[in-house]
């Protein structure tokens, strides 16, 4: 297995080497606390580093950031605790680990045996049922698999009406922009296309996010899925409110975790947000995002 020597800082444990390794299976799991497929995923990393650690598997997480306030210790720190990981975190802010891996992927997981010999690897959601008898094998055991259930950002996305793809903001990696004005001051057009975004008001463009810079700007996206999130930070200020409306009106029951019926919100920190959770027929909407203060950032749309 490459080295974890890389790392930053360890969360929940001192740092792991060959020495604290030896004799025992390893679960390597790459993750980045904003990632939507990896919150789906999370459920079963616990509840397998729960079910097999006294049979001898090794559950390591390696924080690997996508953003750059992802680097903040104490971010992923309260993401542990959010999502009740007890298990060993490195932080791995220089990719030093990922490179080690030559790792693309968030979420990953690499299956390592008692001798230190990578066995098998994942990338991405799904495979639970095989990646639980893989880590049957490497400890030598054989009993009936693990009962999970993801609830919140944690649930299961529904693919079979999923028709909307994640959607970066910045623009560096931007696509389906559909504001009608390429300064600074943008407005929404009159009709948005299925899975074409907009921003009104007065925003910064940059690589990685848009910047609001005078409160009361929006951001709309017209999507099908029954779940719709979306990444951001206050960056350097305090607080923000926010508000909802889902085509025009106040999201009612189709309102996510982070928002309430009318659709106020706040945005207390960076991470994400999940603004919309459908429980009636999953369909064609519009939602508007609009921030009651300047500084907010916004990363990414995911869908579920």
């Amino acid at each position: 297995m490459p080295s974890l020597g890389g790392a930053a800082g360890w969360l929940n444990s001192e740092p792991f080497g060959p020495a604290e390794l030896r004799g025992h299976a390893v679960l390597v799991n790459f993750w980045t606390l904003t990632c939507i497929n990896w919150l789906r995923q999370e459920p079963y990393v616990r509840a397998w580093s729960q079910a097999y650690r006294d049979d001898g598997l090794v559950v390591i997480g390696v924080h690997t950031p996508e953003f750059s306030f992802e680097h903040e210790i104490e971010r992923v720190r309260q993401a542990t605790k959010e999502r009740a990981i007890d298990y060993p975190v490195a932080l791995d802010n220089d990719y030093e680990i990922w490179s080690a891996f030559d790792n693309h992927y968030w979420p990953a997981l690499y299956f390592v045996d008692r001798d230190g010999i990578i066995r098998d690897r994942h990338f991405g959601e799904g495979r639970y049922e095989q990646s639980e008898r893989v880590i049957q094998r490497l400890l030598g055991v054989e009993r009936e698999l693990v009962s999970v259930e993801g609830l919140g950002v944690e649930a299961e996305a529904d693919w079979d009406r999923l028709r909307t793809p994640e959607t970066y903001l910045g623009h560096a990696r931007s696509e389906n922009f559909a504001s009608s004005d390429d300064s600074r001051a943008y407005e929404l057009p009159e009709h948005l296309r299925l899975n074409h975004w907009a921003l009104a008001g007065e925003w910064t463009i940059g690589p990685e996010n848009v910047v609001l810079d005078q409160a009361g700007g929006s951001i709309a996206y017209r999507f099908h899925a029954r779940d719709a999130h979306l990444v951001l930070s206050p960056g350097a200020g305090g607080p923000i409110p926010l508000r909802l409306l889902l085509d025009g009106e106040a999201p009612g029951r189709s309102h996510g975790v982070d928002v309430d019926e009318d659709g106020n919100g706040l945005l207390r920190e960076g991470r994400l947000y999940q603004l919309v959770r459908e429980h009636d027929a999953v369909r064609e909407r519009t939602l508007e995002i609009t921030f009651l203060e300047p500084g907010a950032e916004a990363y990414v749309f995911t869908f579920g």
